[in-house]
């Protein structure tokens, strides 16, 4: 089935905001700068939860923007729902809000219960947070290939719980996929003799082990969500805000118990909590370019859980899938360039 002009318009832009989510979040990461204890030591930017708080800040943003266009395209909406002809340009001639009479973004249906996404934001919170801690472990190439078992997870839970029929070329690409993601695992012991950071190898394959995990958070999420945007046809920038609002509100809060769990290994903060907030406000007044990442990451996340859940309205969970491993070429082009990595032959096999 070929892909009509704006389906192709959301797969292009979830494959380069998608690299830029993570990349930019891996550049916050490699960042130094100096805590507000006034012990001047200059220590990386780890701070998976805040950057996660983030993420939904910027799926939040998508509901600010439909609510936005909902009003904006009052006038058409009434003309077109209720009035049913030309002849009602006379009667609504008058309405205040004057607008193009494209109402794509926000068709839908509106008679859905709100907390029908409070799941999804979960799944979506536990995968953010994983992903986040494990991208502080692992380069953001290998990060990147890894989540490529999603669509591994995504084709066994559609089969599970959409009763999709999967036929034997999809589970030889599904072995494919495995095989893939066994060598790139691989490479990463074999071929870093040199720990990236202060990370030991065993620490880097703990990283990709919680990618895996991280994944089959995310498989459920999309498939939930394909589940219920296709049963009440719920706008795509609706259906992100509300996950926004409450993936924001429910990390944001946990933010608060962090902040006391001391955990030894910990570099958020000099006390070696969960998540110290402060300390990485002070880390963001010390650099400026960790503001410029973490606001760029917040920006392309927007973006990008448009694009997904409209590829997942349009088409499915899967294809979302297939084509959200497609950046892991540019993620991996884009790493090379920075240096933030070595050239592993497996990789390019796997």
């Amino acid at each position: 089935m070929a892909f009509t002009p704006y389906q192709l318009f959301l797969a292009g832009l979830m494959l380069i905001t998608g690299s830029i989510n993570t990349l930019s979040t891996k550049w916050a990461d490699r960042q130094t700068s100096h805590f507000c204890d006034g012990s001047g030591a200059n220590v990386t930017f780890e701070h998976p939860f805040l950057q996660g708080v983030g993420m939904f800040l910027g799926e939040f943003l998508c509901l600010l923007v439909f609510k936005f266009i909902w009003y904006s395209t009052a006038r058409y909406r009434i003309e077109r729902m209720i009035y049913k002809g030309d002849a009602a340009s006379s009667v609504v001639r008058f309405w205040p809000i004057n607008i193009k009479k494209d109402t794509r973004l926000v068709d839908g249906e509106q008679t859905f219960n709100p907390f029908i996404f409070w799941v999804a934001s979960i799944c979506d919170m536990l995968s953010t947070c994983l992903s986040y801690i494990a991208l502080n472990y692992t380069s953001a190439s290998s990060f990147q290939m890894l989540r490529g078992s999603v669509m591994v997870f995504t084709a066994i839970l559609s089969v599970l719980f959409l009763r999709k029929n999967l036929t034997w070329k999809h589970w030889l690409g599904i072995f494919a996929v495995v095989i893939g993601l066994t060598i790139v695992g691989v490479s990463d012991v074999i071929f870093s003799k040199q720990p990236e950071g202060n990370h030991t190898n065993a620490e880097k394959l703990a990283g990709d082990a919680l990618i895996l995990i991280a994944m089959l958070f995310t498989s459920f999420q999309v498939v939930y969500e394909e589940r219920f945007i296709g049963k009440y046809n719920i706008p795509p920038l609706q259906a992100v805000g509300w996950e926004g609002i409450f993936g924001f509100s429910t990390l944001g809060l946990l933010l608060i118990p962090f902040y006391f769990i001391i955990v030894p290994t910990s570099n958020s903060g000099p006390d070696h909590r969960l998540e110290d907030v402060l300390s990485a406000f002070c880390q963001m007044r010390d650099n400026w370019i960790i503001i410029l990442a973490t606001f760029g990451n917040v920006l392309s996340i927007a973006f990008f859980n448009f694009a997904g859940v409209s590829v997942t309205k349009e088409l499915s969970s899967t294809t979302r899938m297939v084509l959200d491993s497609g950046r892991t070429l540019i993620i991996w082009i884009v790493s090379l360039a920075l240096q933030w990595q070595a050239f592993y032959s497996l990789q390019v096999l796997g």
